[in-house]
């Protein structure tokens, strides 16, 4: 049995490095995956970015500040329509589960510009 045992301490000592480095690297179980994250501003007629692409399946977080007034970010397809106040960082989050292209858009009347207010979410297989 003792001849054993330096085997198993030195197969540890071997292994606790690479399972300590794969543990970064997966989430825990029960654990939801690291989301998306993107900074976005709002401002006079206009979404920066205005074209976002993602992964179908990820779980998507849209940080967005309201730069000059009070705006909405409505992206009907994913059941999304929030106020964004201004200077305040609104954190949208979502699953992209659909591929395809949707249109996002201002919800809020900012403007003359308004109806031009848009952008698109590219959700790739």
């Amino acid at each position: 049995m003792n001849r054993l045992r330096p085997f198993s301490m030195s197969c540890l000592l071997f292994f606790l490095p690479v399972i300590a480095a794969m543990a970064g690297h997966a989430p825990a179980a029960g654990q939801a995956p690291a989301a998306h994250e993107i900074q976005m501003t709002a401002r006079k007629y206009q979404f920066d970015p205005s074209v976002i692409t993602v992964k179908k399946g990820e779980v998507v977080r849209l940080i967005i500040t309201a730069l000059d007034r009070k705006h909405g970010f409505q992206l009907k397809e994913f059941g999304i329509d929030q106020v964004l106040l201004k200077g305040e960082p609104t954190t949208i989050e979502f699953t992209a589960d659909k591929a395809g292209t949707f249109e996002f858009k201002c919800s809020v009347f900012c403007g003359f510009g308004h109806g031009k207010m848009k952008g698109k979410l590219v959700v790739e297989e």
